[in-house]
């Protein structure tokens, strides 16, 4: 006879650990046949015991008031365990093993489930006494007792289970809508040690047999711990619930000492909780605008959705959304970014320590992440502001298998256009933009990902000329897991951005100008969980591209214009990668990895030979070779080092520094400090190489006050080569021999970046201040004319001072205030100091180029949020969103421009919102 000597607490995890066991085989009938005559539970056991080699497990200080008289013959187990605790508070479990627990008041009743589908459990329970008062719980692949739910996890008796050690991975998802949960933290409290969810919500960690206890903690979920019992490698899907900002806390990381303790620098995630409650123009929730708010990232003018990140032009960010790339990220004159809010779940931000997956630009990774669509129920939102309005539904196709997500965008902005003054008064400007999402998952081991995204603009201003520009992505991925430790991502997919100007108003002169660039990818990921330490990533990928860089057309039968074409372009750019993170232990951590590019400039095409050791120009020419279709014209290849490292001198202090080198084989050329529709992009050839920079960065990260407020300080130096500059005079629009107008320069930028962070409280937010220089230099007088004599000048997006505060105040439950402030130094421009006579004609004699600055940028912004009532069981949720943007009416200089008049240089200040300006949005949620 067994006779436990400990609390009832330990007898139910006992019984839990047993019902954990799973097998195949039948449990085997057992017949007993006895005499018991108000005998106690202690020989009631024994001598059943005695007859069948069962176990018994029970609290002896609760059963001692038992009386059982029976007496049996050749009857089932089950029916003697009836009888006997029939007029009792007490009930029995029978597991796979033999084990009987017998419990008092609570009873176990769910029996658990397999872990795999092939498995089938044989456990049984029974409640003798329905009347029991303590709760009772069923959960799929869990018992509950009195409130504690434990998990198991395996199965004990399964070949090859040998070792301790298990391996046990699974998908944190939403409760409520059932889409999984990137960078949530799981920490595993015996080990002291966690892992972090990848973008699909999947983890998977190495655990200890026996009794382990997992906390789930992330950003806008609700904290949670779960309780296993792991006899073996097994699965386990956590569902948790979102967080509820009752102070709407604004939170950047995934979790409060995630700045302090990942290997990664210069990485930022921002949810769209935070994004929505940043002032912005027109009160539309701008996710590039709330990026632009955080330390070193930078934008060059009022209206510009371009970023400027630690040092780098606007075309050397890859921006991403769902793995699709945005050559174009901007809606209306970049007052609006391309990307719906309601169709994003969270962005990151890479400055440095881009991880090895990513490459083909120099300054940063902008990866937008869309949500996946409700897998239980149909839901939506719209939103009505001064200038756009949104529609959005999601919900499930097949239930709890596969979603939808559809979302669009319009505007109605030309009411707006129509207050300008009278030489605008024509003016007309329109966008749209469309996004579908389709999941299916076929099984635990593979889910299908179908994404689509559509945007485009059209608009005029005041003339007969129509600009039109769109981005078209289409993205198929799978993701397949081989095994509870390794998974593979993989990705087909197809971006375009193409833009057109034209005027047919007058029929003789009619045209149409037109660009575009296309790109077909395919991508491999694959990740290797060797251990709760160690991380290994690896994969490959390939990108086709085709350019069609110039054709213009007569765009009528009457029009006179000449046809022109640029030839065609295309490439193939491939690389592999390889990285693993590694903590040595709790303190120490690291992320290396390797990454190898290569770049193929393919045919047909017609190149220009020029002599070496002078200047490339049209009259250097001397010879034009014809290449066939599909012929390696010309090849590229670069190494790329990616590693950062992390020592933790305590859970709220650490200190981190990380090197990257990386290689962009494709440029943007323009003569704009902004992402105009008038750039075009340009492939690296023969003429043109391929840009290339590197970066080292160091960081301190110090949280204060139980982790609530977050500081950091980051200094780097980044060198750049082969940045194209214009030579003065360029014409780089139709261009046969682009190579003639552009010249290459050397570069370096440098900064220190301070960020203050408050995360909870009535009073959140935070501020962020960047010192920065960037300057470029070219001194080679075999490629060109000599700029600045030789000397650094600074980029044309260089902003040395750049200050931002966001701050949110939760006056109550449904009522919040919210305000943003910037400063920047205005920004570089060159400047006409004379005139002078040439060849018999007026010329402009200009400054040393970007030798002077427009005036310094201010704006403050403030909004008010409004929510509605809080009732759960309510057909809508609305809000609405009031506030004012620029509120001070400050006229800040987008440009500084001149005209000839009277025989004068007269110079003008061009600002985009020279006043307050008011703004309402409102939003409904079905």
């Amino acid at each position: 006879m067994t006779v436990a000597k400990f609390p009832v607490g330990i007898l139910i995890l006992l019984a839990f650990i047993a019902s954990c066991q799973i097998s195949l085989a039948q449990k085997k009938k057992f017949l007993i046949t006895a005499s018991f005559n108000q005998a106690n539970l202690e020989q009631f056991v024994s001598e059943i015991e005695k007859q069948t080699g069962l176990r018994f497990y029970f609290d002896p200080a609760l059963t001692d008031s038992i009386k059982i008289s029976a007496n049996p013959v050749a009857e089932p187990l089950e029916k003697v365990l009836d009888k006997a605790f029939s007029t009792t508070e007490f009930s029995y479990f029978i597991d796979d093993e033999n084990q009987v627990f017998i419990t008092k008041g609570a009873s176990i009743i769910s029996p658990l489930a397999a872990t795999d589908s092939s498995q089938k459990t044989a456990a049984k329970s029974k409640k003798i006494d329905s009347s029991a008062t303590e709760p009772q719980y069923e959960w799929k692949n869990m018992v509950t007792v009195k409130g504690e739910q434990l998990i198991g996890i395996g199965n004990r008796n399964a070949p090859g289970q040998k070792s301790n050690e298990t391996n046990v991975a699974g998908y944190v998802t939403d409760l409520k809508s059932g889409e999984p949960l990137p960078g949530i933290s799981i920490f595993i409290e015996s080990l002291k040690t966690s892992v972090v969810t990848d973008q699909y919500g999947y983890f998977s960690l190495i655990l200890p047999k026996g009794r382990n206890t997992l906390r789930i903690e992330g950003m806008g979920i609700r904290p949670i711990s779960r309780n296993l019992m792991v006899h073996g490698d097994g699965k386990i899907n956590i569902e948790v619930e979102s967080m509820v900002m009752t102070l709407r806390n604004v939170t950047i990381t995934a979790q409060k000492i995630n700045n302090v303790r990942n290997p990664q620098m210069g990485m930022q995630r921002i949810d769209m909780t935070t994004i929505k409650q940043i002032p912005v123009v027109f009160g539309e929730a701008d996710i590039l605008r709330a990026i632009t708010a955080l330390p070193g990232v930078k934008t060059v003018g009022e209206a510009s959705t371009g970023l400027n990140v630690r040092g780098g032009s606007a075309d050397q960010n890859l921006i991403q959304f769902n793995d699709m790339t945005i050559f174009n990220p901007s809606h209306f004159f970049g007052m609006f970014s391309s990307f719906n809010p309601e169709i994003v779940k969270d962005v990151e931000l890479f400055k440095s320590s881009i991880p090895a997956r990513y490459g083909g630009r120099l300054s940063s990774v902008l990866n937008i992440n869309g949500k996946e669509g409700n897998k239980k129920n149909i839901e939506g939102s719209a939103g009505i502001g001064l200038l756009t309005s949104r529609l959005n539904l999601e919900g499930p196709l097949i239930k709890d298998k596969s979603s939808f997500i559809v979302g669009g965008r319009t505007t109605y902005a030309n009411w707006l256009l129509n207050l300008l003054p009278d030489q605008y008064k024509n003016s007309r400007a329109s966008f749209y933009d469309l996004n579908l999402g389709i999941t299916h998952q076929f099984n635990k081991k593979n889910s299908l990902y179908l994404i689509a995204y559509l945007s485009h603009d059209k608009f005029n201003l005041n003339n007969d000329t129509t600009y039109q520009y769109s981005n078209k992505n289409v993205s198929l991925k799978w993701k397949h897991v081989f095994a509870n430790k390794l998974t593979g991502l993989f990705i087909l997919g197809y971006d375009r951005y193409d833009y057109s100007i034209g005027s047919d108003n007058v029929p003789y002169s009619a045209y149409k100008l037109s660009f575009d660039i296309n790109q077909a990818s395919f991508k491999t990921i694959f990740t290797y969980f060797l251990d709760n330490k160690n991380t290994l990533d690896f994969g490959l990928s390939s990108i086709y591209y085709k350019l069609h860089p110039g054709s213009y057309q007569p765009a009528s039968k009457e029009s006179v214009v000449a046809p022109d074409q640029v030839a065609p372009e295309q490439a193939l750019e491939s690389a592999i990668f390889v990285s693993e993170r590694h903590n040595f232990n709790n303190n120490l951590s690291i992320d290396v990895g390797l990454r190898y590019s290569m770049f193929n400039y393919l045919g047909p095409q017609m190149v220009n030979t020029y002599p070496p050791g002078i200047p490339k120009t049209e009259g250097n020419i001397i010879s034009v070779t014809n290449y066939p279709s599909g012929k390696f014209i010309k090849t590229y290849s670069n190494p790329e080092i990616r590693a950062s490292i992390r020592y933790a001198f305590s859970e709220m202090f650490s200190i981190k520094g990380s090197y990257n080198s990386q290689s962009q084989y494709i440029h943007l050329i323009s003569n704009t400090t902004a992402m105009a529709p008038t750039d075009i992009w340009k492939l690296s050839d023969p003429n043109i190489k391929p840009q290339w920079g590197d970066q080292v960065s160091l960081g301190l990260y110090k949280n204060f006050k139980s982790n609530t407020i977050e500081t950091s300080v980051e200094v780097y130096y980044k060198r750049i080569k082969n940045y194209l500059d214009y030579a003065s005079g360029a014409q780089l629009v139709m261009n046969h021999h682009l190579e003639t107008d552009v010249v290459p320069t050397w570069g370096k930028a440098y900064g220190v970046e301070f960020l203050i962070k408050k995360t909870s409280g009535k009073l959140n937010g935070w501020i962020s201040y960047t010192w920065s220089r960037v300057f470029l230099k070219m001194d080679d007088s075999t490629v060109g004319a000599l700029i600045n004599h030789g000397n650094y000048y600074p980029a044309n997006y260089d902003i040395p001072n750049d200050f931002t505060i966001i701050g949110n105040y939760k006056v109550n439950h449904r009522f919040s205030v919210s305000m943003n402030a910037t400063y920047s130094t205005g920004r570089p421009f060159t400047l006409p100091i004379g005139r002078y006579y040439y060849a018999n004609g007026p010329r402009t004699l200009y400054a040393d180029r970007n030798a002077y600055r427009i005036p310094d940028y201010f704006r403050l912004d403030l909004s008010m949020n409004i929510d509605g009532n809080y009732k759960v069981y309510q057909r809508t949720h609305n809000s609405w969103t009031i506030g004012v943007y620029n509120l001070t009416g400050r006229k800040n200089a987008y440009s500084v421009y001149y005209v000839t008049e009277n025989g004068s240089i007269n110079g003008y200040k061009l600002s985009i919102f020279g006043s307050a300006i008011p703004y309402v949005s409102f939003n409904i949620r079905f």
